[in-house]
């Protein structure tokens, strides 16, 4: 029996660098299902995605933790899911014995590296099944944790591919003015050593290369990424754009030349699945679950972590050669299409679900 009523606990809705939540929800809307979110903090102030309103999620969310009891009595729900380990999965974990139905969480990143849950394994055990986004993600927590192999099902989050397509030869030019485009869609946070790409910026303009690049996002880390700017002397190159929503993130992913990412560590960056989706050449670092998207060489080139001369070296490569590019923007857009789609996405998750409902103990591989 798949099930019909499913409650969503995360951390705060809508966040603005979340998106894979709400597109995931919009898909389980779309296939009938009865859902609802329960945020443990206010929603937000600010820039908000206009699909969040377009699609009536914000009227099936809640935004106060002593009301989740009574809404979940009145919602019966069938299954709850949380997102990431840390406070969500505390929370899926009681709501779920006080209504008396099955639970699972996603761990992403953080909440397994660098922000783990002490009692990472009893959430697990509690759970009837944990899904992460990567195989490397489940190496780690069968590793780190001890959780069998066999009760980590590994399910990436996915986009919508017909949203995020390629757009026409003119529309990209125009965006970029027929200036190689080099943008990366980041939160301006210390996982994402975006320092790094500075270094590849300059050493780019030390080599005379014809470029602009933009870091579209915000986060802790402006102060630093503008003093390092100005250092470096890299203002007329870089450009930091702040928050963005997906319509305006989806403009910059169809007028730019290639996509780039410089994490230290990542689960599966869905900013990378958007711009292949767009048709883009990607160049990121070779860490966590990025070389599990990004087939190096056929949909875009992988440098090792912390090496900026080979980021550089590769962004170069792929500037110059637009027939290369060309040639990995469409191997990327196959990939995303065939592997990272929201639909193929929520039908594993159903899948899943369906599973442990029908066998009523924990749910294994």
């Amino acid at each position: 029996m798949t099930p019909r009523r499913v409650a969503y606990v995360v951390n705060v809705f809508p966040k603005l660098s979340e998106t894979f939540i709400a597109n995931e929800l919009v898909e389980l809307r779309r296939r009938g299902l009865e859902v609802r979110v329960l945020s443990l903090r206010p929603r937000p102030e600010g820039l908000e995605h206009s699909f969040i309103a377009q699609t009536g999620l914000d009227q099936l969310t809640s935004w106060n933790p002593s009301e989740f009891p009574s809404v979940l009595r009145q919602f019966r729900p069938q299954w709850l899911h949380a997102h990431f380990a840390t406070e969500p999965a505390a929370a899926a974990r009681l709501l779920a014995a006080e209504a008396g139905c099955p639970f699972t969480f996603t761990a992403h990143g953080y909440d397994i590296r660098r922000k783990p849950p002490p009692d990472f394994a009893a959430r697990a055990a509690a759970a009837r099944a944990v899904i992460t986004v990567s195989e490397a993600n489940a190496h780690y927590i069968t590793d780190t944790f001890g959780v069998p192999r066999s009760r980590v099902h590994v399910i990436p989050c996915g986009i919508d591919t017909k949203l995020f397509q390629p757009a026409p030869d003119a529309q990209r030019q125009k965006r970029n003015g027929h200036v190689p485009l080099i943008v990366c869609v980041a939160r301006l946070a210390k996982v994402k050593r975006l320092t790094l790409l500075l270094e590849a910026c300059a050493l780019l303009r030390a080599r005379h290369a014809s470029f602009r690049c933009v870091l579209v996002g915000e986060g802790p880390c402006r102060g630093e990424l503008e003093e390092m700017r100005a250092r470096l002397q890299l203002e007329p190159w870089v450009e930091l754009m702040g928050a963005a929503t997906q319509g305006q993130v989806l403009e910059w992913w169809q007028g730019a030349s290639v996509g780039v990412l410089t994490s230290e560590n990542e689960g599966m960056p869905v900013s990378l699945m958007e711009a292949g989706a767009c048709g883009l050449p990607v160049v990121a670092t070779a860490v966590g679950g990025i070389p599990e998207l990004v087939a190096s060489g056929r949909t875009g080139l992988l440098a090792p972590s912390g090496d900026a001369s080979a980021l550089a070296a590769h962004l170069e490569k792929i500037l110059q050669d637009p027939p290369l590019a060309a040639a990995l923007g469409v191997a990327a857009r196959r990939r995303v299409q065939e592997l990272f789609g929201v639909s193929r996405q929520v039908d594993r998750l159903l899948g899943l679900w369906t599973n442990c409902l029908a066998e009523g103990g924990a749910c294994a591989g």
